[in-house]
């Protein structure tokens, strides 16, 4: 970690915070702050905070390379022939020169922002009294949050098959400093003891603010760290806990309200990433541009090799019922006069530039926490309620019955969370030695036994971290 942190110098700029969710994310930078003048106002405290933000939701990780892409094309969502110019990574070829340099540049840059945050708590220690006590505890809570859930992922995609016998291999490090040092490879359930106590320290300075609104969904709050509680516990194993932390979101989910018939049926200005029900996103200033992922990726434009489009074969057998939302109403999917097939418009631009919802990529929603309660509820009849709420909500009339539950579940995972990133880590929970081929209308995708899987599941660490500790 010593060749990726050399000083800390934030070019973050010092203007005041925006009402607007997106205003007050796309932040401009005026000039260069050393770490003593930002840490001298609550002006200048507040715009590093919402830097580290803008970090988070920037295309290297959750505004791209964590959610719309490669996590997708891992667990072959897409039609990728040998040809596709991101074929090596819908192999699992990791060691391949530009599967790797990319997955060196999430970690990297994930490591470079969880640096960045403990910088924020280090210098909040050294300024007492810069911030009034509300908001410096839920600054704290902010910061420990984003740097617990960042942990959590580089687990998921760089840690071990996290089960009784793997939890105890040697995963990654857990970064609580502030100065440029290199720290020890801990056994997975080590890290995952310290990823809940930083998120059981979060929810505690979080806990005295319950209201929720537009731009809260960007930040860290009591919600999103319980959401993010009970999909770290599903994890790792401990259903009971997951389904108390899904329950807190169930149970106040008037907060995150279900997308609408009205809203499917607004031909300009859909929002296709059912911003009401999201409880955390990452805002992505660059999402749209000539140089943006939808223009890279997923513009009718494309060559049927550099285009992330799945096969019709697959989208028409994975939404049987064509009125669902994320498949009907030619909103989440269109077929352009110049492909055979539909492509993907979730993060199309909207005509409406004013509307809080673009540039923005979910995080965490209400529905996978009716999933994980289906999952982890004891008792079948309550926990296929849980699923057909959200079947429901979709605009599914048939409900589904308990017997049909592991399956339905896997199917809801198949569906939701298009360009969102988590179906490649539900496979890896879940040990599926089987998925659908991206490539093939029927066939299966080998991911291996239970001994041999970890070569396609588990993301060696890059050789920048590994090379210099030799």
């Amino acid at each position: 970690m010593k060749k990726i942190y050399r000083y800390l110098i934030i070019a973050f700029s010092s203007a005041a915070l925006f009402s607007s969710c997106t205003k007050y994310l796309d932040l401009q930078p005026e000039d260069k702050l050393l770490e003593n003048q930002v840490f001298s106002s609550a002006k200048n405290v507040n715009a590093y905070l919402n830097g580290l933000y803008v970090k988070l939701g920037g295309s290297t990780l959750y505004g791209e390379n964590l959610t719309l892409t490669i996590p997708d094309v891992l667990a072959q969502r897409y039609n990728i022939g040998a040809s596709h110019i991101m074929f090596g990574y819908s192999q699992q070829r990791y060691t391949d020169g530009g599967v790797a340099a990319k997955m060196a540049e999430i970690w990297g840059n994930a490591y470079s922002l969880i640096f960045n945050i403990n910088g924020f708590l280090a210098n909040l220690d050294k300024a007492p009294g810069v911030l009034d006590s509300k908001t410096d505890s839920t600054s704290r809570g902010e910061a420990l949050a984003m740097r617990a859930s960042m942990h959590f992922d580089l687990l998921r995609l760089f840690g071990p098959m996290y089960s009784t016998a793997d939890s105890t291999l040697q995963s990654i490090p857990y970064n609580t400093q502030s100065a440029v040092t290199i720290l020890p490879f801990l056994p997975a359930n080590e890290v995952m003891n310290r990823i809940m106590a930083d998120l059981s320290k979060a929810e505690s300075l979080l806990s005295s603010d319950k209201t929720m609104n537009a731009s809260k969904k960007y930040r860290f709050t009591f919600y999103s760290v319980k959401a993010m509680q009970a999909r770290v516990n599903l994890y790792r194993g401990n259903k009971a806990e997951a389904l108390a932390a899904a329950m807190v979101l169930i149970q106040n989910s008037a907060k995150f309200p279900w997308v609408t018939l009205a809203n499917m049926n607004d031909r300009a200005n859909c929002d296709r990433i059912f911003s009401s029900e999201m409880i955390l996103g990452a805002y992505n200033a660059d999402l749209y541009t000539t140089t943006g992922t939808q223009a890279k990726y997923f513009s009718s434009s494309l060559a049927d090799n550099s285009i992330l489009a799945p096969l019709d074969a697959r989208l028409i057998a994975m939404f049987p019922e064509t009125t669902d939302f994320r498949y009907g109403f030619d909103q989440l999917w269109g077929k352009p006069a110049t492909k055979n097939y539909k492509t993907f418009l979730k993060y199309a631009d909207i005509e409406d530039k004013s509307k809080a919802y673009r540039n923005t990529i979910p995080m965490l929603k209400l529905s996978e926490m009716y999933y994980i309660a289906a999952e982890c509820e004891p008792d079948p009849t309550t926990a296929i309620g849980y699923l057909n709420t959200v079947r429901y909500n979709r605009n599914l009339g048939t409900p589904v019955n308990a017997a049909q539950l592991t399956t339905e579940i896997t199917k809801e995972y198949q569906k939701e969370f298009f360009g969102e990133g988590q179906l490649f880590f539900y496979y890896k929970r879940n040990k599926f030695t089987t998925i659908p081929a991206g490539n093939s209308a029927t066939a299966n995708y080998t991911m291996g036994t239970e001994a041999t899987m970890r070569v396609k599941y588990v993301v060696p660490i890059p050789t920048s971290e590994t090379d210099p500790r030799k």
